[in-house]
């Protein structure tokens, strides 16, 4: 019996951005991916960094980890497959805000099981750009 390998859902520039932004993902999240641009707002970084963990940029996660929290490196789970994100609320964030907290739900399948992650994400500026610190715990 072959087993067979799970297929992650073509992200093309021309569909549309798994943020939920309804932008295509070339004129999104895909600019910030490769460098285009960067996010002006904590939460189009989370947008960002969601739309990241879809396409598997762990490259892009990383470069957008603020340095003394990042991790040496990240494995994903190849089986797990991102179908939305939910923004339940925000703090600061702005262009003239240095911090700023965003809340999210994002929801996922493993093995065919759907479930969700609920963060509440600490993100600041370091040299002008918006980077992801820490999740806060929980109140």
């Amino acid at each position: 019996m072959s087993k067979n390998k799970p297929r992650r859902p073509a992200v093309t520039p021309t569909t549309p951005c798994p943020c939920g932004s309804g932008e295509p993902y070339r004129d999104c999240c895909g600019g910030c991916h490769q460098g285009r641009t960067a996010a002006p707002t904590a939460e189009r970084l989370m947008r960002s960094r969601y739309s990241a963990f879809v396409v598997a940029d762990t490259g892009y996660l990383l470069r957008t980890w603020h340095p003394t929290t990042r991790p040496g490196g990240l494995d994903l789970e190849p089986a797990q497959r991102w179908t939305g994100l939910e923004i339940l609320g925000t703090t600061g964030g702005s262009a003239f805000h240095t911090e700023g907290t965003v809340e999210f739900r994002a929801h996922y399948t493993l093995h065919g099981q759907a479930d969700s992650q609920y963060e509440h994400s600490r993100f600041v500026r370091e040299n002008g750009l918006w980077v992801y610190l820490d999740a806060l715990p929980p109140a």
